[in-house]
């Protein structure tokens, strides 16, 4: 077994029934091919826990400084993950993401690019756009729905792939393409976020 499924094995039991993690829409992701899964932020659990509900194994980047860390930097690189400076705009990252993309793989984004101490959706960073306009990816949007308490139920939405051709076709901007990706994120946490559990599927 791979330390990235032993992981993923270890982490699933201790969170689900932790946080009582509901999953939604993971028929929404692709079973092959390059695909962007796009999260909103509101806690430093959050790569775990889309890592542990995902369909696909993913790849997500972290903070450039963690992998400084001689243990740390082994354990993450063992799960995947690959360093970034803040902001999205380090080269190497966005080079090391795109080449994820291009082997069929999954990346996983979070579009603000930091997380949000007061659970509002943020503004995103123009670095998700770049990746969905210069790929061929399946952008797929993923709600978080808090908070973050034992015992109190946890939903992770995955949505409906979107529609990024025309964004490509169009030349749109990466600003402009990263908006439309963030404001399908709020339609789901909206949609979702007051929702009956009985009439969850």
């Amino acid at each position: 077994m791979s330390l990235y499924k032993f992981a993923k094995s270890v982490v699933a039991a201790l969170l689900f029934p932790l946080y009582r993690i509901q999953v939604l829409g993971k028929e929404n992701v692709p079973k092959s091919g390059p695909v962007i899964i796009c999260t909103n932020h509101i806690s430093n659990l959050d790569p775990p826990v889309v890592g542990i509900t995902s369909p696909r194994d993913i790849s997500f980047m972290a903070k450039g400084e963690l992998f400084d860390k001689p243990v740390l930097g082994r354990l993450l690189v063992g799960i995947r993950a690959f360093p970034v400076k803040r902001g999205l705009s380090d080269r190497n990252a966005l080079r090391r993401g795109l080449e994820i993309l291009a082997n069929g793989e999954t990346l996983g984004l979070f579009p603000e690019g930091t997380r949000s101490k007061t659970g509002e959706l943020g503004k995103p960073l123009s670095g998700v756009g770049f990746f969905a306009l210069r790929s061929n990816a399946t952008v797929i949007p993923c709600a978080i729905i808090g908070p973050y308490k034992p015992g109190k139920k946890l939903k992770v939405v995955y949505g409906e792939p979107l529609n990024m051709e025309a964004y490509r076709a169009a030349k749109a901007s990466a600003k402009d393409t990263s908006e439309a990706i963030m404001a399908e994120i709020g339609n789901l946490i909206e949609k979702h976020k007051s929702q009956p559990a009985s009439l969850d599927k």
